[in-house]
């Protein structure tokens, strides 16, 4: 089984959404490594959640660090290949070549795209795009249309199960980011819209 299209899950913090997803064949799971985030996940417990799934890759999530707090962190966490982060500079300085890099921003916060083509031109991105609203218009599939000749789109609102599998044929999204929660206690998780979108972008075999 497969996934109609290329899945982010973002801030993971626990076992059992990790597992989830792994299972569900998501691409992706994030991890948000700032001691001061409501979802930070310690290095040990970093260890214990991705000690036991196999067959998903590993992103680090950032919001103010700078290049050296984030090569630094990433010393301590094993096995991440993607870095996403809110400030462009600070991935345009890591410059390294092994890690897949994801810049997250905010429609309502978009400059000049032009000015964004320049500063990314010698570098591959990806662009997980967020909005404040939660219903797609229009503008925002104006943008994403011309934000996918700079990188590949990774949207990141706006998605439910009915419109998921035509979200996937788009062909100017290259992947969807969805937000993991929390547990309501350890084990029980209520996973009920993730499933939902994740069942319906499921490619039987």
């Amino acid at each position: 089984m497969s996934l109609k299209t290329f899945v982010k899950i973002n801030r993971i913090t626990n076992l059992t959404d990790a597992r989830y997803c792994a299972g569900m064949y998501a691409n992706v799971i994030g991890f948000s490594l700032e001691a001061d985030s409501p979802h930070f996940v310690s290095p040990s417990h970093f260890g214990e959640i991705t000690g036991w799934i196999s067959g998903i890759e590993f992103a680090a999530e950032f919001k103010d660090a700078s290049p050296e707090e984030i090569m630094a962190t990433l010393e301590q966490y094993q096995g991440i290949t993607w870095v996403e982060s809110e400030q462009l500079d600070s991935l345009l300085d890591l410059q390294v070549e092994r890690l897949n890099l994801i810049y997250k921003l905010q429609f309502e916060n978009l400059g000049n795209l032009d000015d964004l083509a320049e500063k990314v031109k010698n570098h591959s991105f990806s662009f997980h795009l967020t909005s404040k609203e939660d219903t797609l218009t229009p503008a925002h599939f104006d943008v994403i249309h011309s934000l996918s000749s700079i990188g590949k789109v990774i949207l990141g609102f706006g998605i439910s199960a009915e419109n998921v599998a035509q979200l996937s044929a788009n062909p100017y999204i290259s992947g969807l980011a969805l937000d993991s929660g929390d547990e309501i206690k350890p084990g029980l998780r209520d996973f009920d819209l993730l499933a939902d979108i994740l069942e319906a972008l499921e490619i039987e075999d």
